[in-house]
């Protein structure tokens, strides 16, 4: 696998596809190359297909997904490099106590790919709604958190934490989303992407909808004359520091966009990351209550107000209101 890509055709043919599927088809070719890699699998579907030809690195546990996450940390103790698959709303919650002491209290280098983050599983209800799990991953020492803003940047999380020491948590959507990355990048975990530079306002975003909104954003704040910074926050933990430090030093405030509460999560890590160098926070998200809606992604990211008008709004604010 490389980044060598000859055209944007062949980039878009190659990423217009969700984000799992890129993710698994990664798997199995480093599974392939290194036999400590084992796909634990929690019944999501389609992964005992595609490791039918590589049984001895396949298990699937069930619908058990405490279960799936103390088998993967026995793996890891053992010398393997489990990747243990679930949904994000069903690892953060059910095996809580998994991740905390069997993976992160022992520092051991499970990975653990969650798919339907976010708002991403809204027509299956609020019980798939996975807007807290941010907020708890995040808290684990120990524990990496990245959340990748298209099917590109997935891949290139996958590759880039195989060798990576630790635990991993790789958050990701169901369905396909609009490509934000055109051609190759350099990624690097724990380090932000600027996507647009600006000295007005920093845009800081995490996850396929929102960086896209940031992104766009930016377009229609530069026709009205503000110059926007947009930063991917592609790893919500270990957080890029330094990259917000600089917006704060350098541009008038900071607005963050996430699919996510906006209690403790993005929003509230870039809060405590500036605040030695106090800027004003505007922080986009889900309203802090639970909610009963079901929809599609896009429906329920507007009902809660997670909107490219509402970005551009709360950037206007931070603009006029400084001198």
């Amino acid at each position: 696998m490389t980044d060598t890509i000859e055209d944007t055709t062949e980039w878009a043919r190659r990423y217009a596809t969700p984000s799992r599927d890129v993710c698994r088809q990664a798997l199995l070719e480093l599974a392939r190359e290194d036999p400590r890699i084992m796909c634990v699998d929690s019944d999501v579907g389609g992964l005992e297909d595609l490791f039918g030809d590589l049984p001895d690195q396949y298990v699937n546990v069930g619908i058990a997904e405490a279960n799936l996450i103390g088998t993967a940390a026995g793996m890891a103790a053992a010398g393997l490099i489990p990747y243990a698959h679930t949904l994000s709303s069903f690892a953060a919650a059910r095996a809580c106590e998994q991740i905390k002491i069997d993976v992160a209290g022992n520092d051991l280098p499970v990975r653990i790919v969650v798919t339907h983050g976010g708002l991403s599983a809204g027509h299956y209800g609020p019980t798939h709604h996975a807007v807290e799990d941010l907020a708890i991953l995040r808290l684990m020492p120990n524990l990496t958190v990245v959340v990748p803003a298209d099917a590109a940047e997935a891949e290139r999380a996958l590759l880039a934490t195989h060798r990576l020491p630790g635990p991993v948590v790789i958050r990701l959507g169901r369905a396909a989303t609009p490509l934000v990355y055109r051609g190759p990048y350099e990624f690097e975990v724990g380090r932000a992407v600027r996507l647009a530079d600006g000295d007005d306002v920093t845009l800081v975003a995490t996850g396929p909808y929102p960086v896209g909104m940031a992104v766009r954003a930016a377009e229609l704040l530069a026709d009205a004359g503000v110059h926007a910074r947009v930063l991917n926050m592609h790893t919500v933990k270990p957080l890029d520091v330094a990259a917000l430090r600089e917006a704060a030093a350098r541009t008038r405030g900071i607005v963050t966009v996430e699919d996510h509460l906006v209690v403790g999560g993005l929003g509230g890590a870039v809060c405590e990351a500036v605040a030695a160098d106090p800027c004003p926070v505007r922080r986009i998200g889900v309203p802090d209550r639970f909610s009963d809606r079901v929809g599609g992604e896009l429906d329920l990211l507007t009902a809660a107000g997670i909107t490219t008008e509402a970005v551009v709004r709360e950037a206007m604010a931070i603009v006029s209101a400084q001198p």
